[in-house]
């Protein structure tokens, strides 16, 4: 495929810098670049690799990073560039039809345009809407809603009585609706809570592969609308999950805790049970919260605090050590 830049910027919404009628053949990274392609520049640290990048024309946010280049002026060049990336990957087109191998109930309902793999197991009053992609080897309990236009990925296990939105991608490995992690102390032994509640993913989220969402005990654990999970994530039971959360890889959620909506969990947080994050919250890496927090702030180190007063206090730690050292004559590397 080969777009002109003109094309490309009508495509963007962006204001062709150069010429117009140059052909691009694709897309490639500023610091590996090939001639005939587009890049982008959004983080300034990749700011030193203008100069000697191959690429036939960069997305920017200023003409003036352009140079003598030609390029693309755009509001925001990490969003034009997934809208770029749009046009030279098409979504590939799947086959409507099910397969032969796939043990579907006669108790079921499939909609219209549906795609079913081989080896899918689909239960009784389970329910999937006009659309959707359910990939080889998955399973769907008894009751499942599947939304429409919703893809579900090879080897997905979804629990009964799970509710699943419109619009809404789940890659492979994953499971829902398994049971919450609840017990009750009794005596010498732990006796187990029956787990009642339901799954419900609302419209146009995704959920990475290997992630494990629990059922709620008796209430719902809820993932809302446009929120995104990265691989190897666990909710636990009763957990909300506000709109357009983005959740990174090896975040653990306790059970019944609360999260706003536009909240930002960096790689291995860890958040305790029945806390409630306020919306617009983010969380630096490795993070571990143990109380509830107010929303619209950055939160970093165990226990979470303001990032600032956690770098306030990883200083004057560091003044400390370094103070230490040389007082009792030892060698700081």
């Amino acid at each position: 495929m080969k777009l002109t830049l003109s094309e490309i910027s009508d495509y963007v919404n962006g204001q062709v810098i150069g010429d117009k009628k140059l052909l691009i053949e694709g897309v490639s990274e500023i610091q590996d670049s090939r001639v005939s392609t587009i890049t982008f520049l959004s983080n300034p640290i990749y700011k030193k690799y203008l100069e000697k990048t191959k690429s036939s024309a960069i997305l920017v946010k200023s003409a003036e990073l352009l140079g003598n280049r030609s390029g693309i002026v755009v509001e925001n060049p990490q969003l034009a560039m997934a809208k770029t990336l749009e046009l030279f990957s098409p979504k590939r087109i799947t086959e409507k039809n099910i397969h032969f191998s796939a043990n579907i109930s006669s108790k079921s309902t499939i909609g219209d345009d549906v795609s079913i793999g081989p080896g899918v197991i689909l239960m009784s009053g389970s329910i999937i809407k006009n659309g959707s992609h359910i990939g080889a080897n998955t399973f769907i309990g008894e009751n499942v809603v599947v939304g429409f236009n919703s893809v579900i990925h090879p080897n997905v296990t979804i629990y009964e009585d799970t509710l699943i939105g419109d619009y809404t991608i789940i890659h492979s490995g994953t499971v829902i609706g398994c049971d919450g992690f609840g017990y009750v102390i009794n005596k010498d032994s732990n006796y187990k809570i029956p787990q009642t509640g339901k799954v419900e993913i609302k419209n146009n989220v995704e959920i990475g592969s290997n992630c494990s969402i629990d059922r709620g005990t008796i209430g719902n654990t809820i993932i809302e609308e446009g929120s995104k999970l990265d691989n190897l994530i666990q909710i636990a039971h009763n957990v909300k999950i506000g709109k357009n959360c983005l959740i990174a890889s090896q975040v653990g959620i306790s059970g019944s805790t609360f999260i706003g909506d536009s909240c930002t969990f960096a790689g291995q947080v860890g958040v305790a049970g029945h806390l409630k994050i306020g919306s617009g919250s983010t969380f630096a890496a490795k993070s571990g919260v143990t109380k509830s927090l107010e929303g619209g702030k950055t939160y970093a180190g165990f226990p979470a605090r303001e990032i600032k007063e956690h770098n306030k206090r990883q200083a004057v730690l560091n003044k400390f050590g370094k103070d230490y050292f040389k007082l009792n004559n030892k060698k700081i590397d």
